[in-house]
């Protein structure tokens, strides 16, 4: 188990002699990216301020609450902000996708965005791949309803292109907020895309998956995306193990 990133890097440079090299500048850009996460009793307070400072970005947005983020919980957030229209998606959406599942959740699972039939339907993973991800969580027996699903945006980019780092901006602090209320101990982020938004870096999967990190008072688990692995069967082997290491973390907690 490894507190951080640079914990698990430092491993794999030099424990396991893999050619995984990292010089200096790169350890040093990890640990500014990791700035906000802390082991110790402040944690959450930094959270606290580390949000304050999101939300306030949004003081001057026009087509959500004002006060959206005062709320306390997720109905209110709901209402809050299902009009909201402070990013060009907003025009193209069919169905603003804010997330389902039980609002005390002991897991979140967070994707990248929602795709054609969520937007239709206005849930998220309903498609192919949410069917792939309802069928990996009953593998460890965790059921869809217990666990709180998410996306790092809430509404589908045109032609399901990769957000765009203002889009991505502008639609995370909601994100964030939903954390805050749900209070999840365990997040399982699903695929590249949203890790690196998160995380705010560039990594690779084979880089990052199977590690466990620290992340807003949760211990955060990174896997592929069920889209991945409808594309790429030889994926779902490593999968498995980030489940069953999900299922070993989540079993520990009671």
């Amino acid at each position: 188990m490894f507190n951080n990133l640079i914990n698990w890097l430092e491993y794999q440079r030099d424990i396991l002699d893999n050619n995984f090299k990292i010089n200096s500048d790169d350890l040093e850009l990890i640990e500014s990216n990791f700035s906000n996460i802390s082991n110790n009793s402040d944690s959450q307070n930094n959270t606290r301020q580390q949000s304050n400072l999101e939300f306030d970005k949004k003081r001057n947005a026009t087509t959500i609450s004002k006060d959206w983020y005062k709320s306390d919980n997720l109905t209110d957030l709901y209402n809050s902000i299902n009009q909201c229209m402070e990013c060009p998606l907003g025009k193209t959406r069919t169905n603003f996708v804010f997330g389902t599942g039980n609002p005390n959740a002991d897991i979140m699972i967070i994707g990248e965005a929602p795709g054609a039939d969520e937007d239709e339907h206005g849930l998220p993973f309903v498609g192919r791949a949410g069917q792939l991800l309802t069928n990996m969580l009953e593998a460890i027996d965790i059921k869809r309803e217990d666990v709180f699903i998410a996306n790092i945006i809430k509404c589908r980019p045109p032609n399901n292109r990769r957000p765009t780092n203002d889009e991505i901006n502008e639609c995370e602090p909601y994100l964030h907020k939903q954390i805050e209320l749900i209070k999840p101990k365990l997040i399982l982020v699903l695929g590249l895309t949203a890790v690196s938004s998160l995380l705010k870096m560039d990594l690779k999967m084979s880089e990052i998956r199977g590690s466990v990190l620290d992340y807003r008072n949760a211990k955060l688990l990174i896997t592929y995306h069920p889209a991945a692995l409808l594309r790429n069967p030889n994926w779902k082997k490593p999968a498995w193990e980030d489940l069953k290491l999900l299922k070993k973390m989540y079993d520990e907690l009671s």
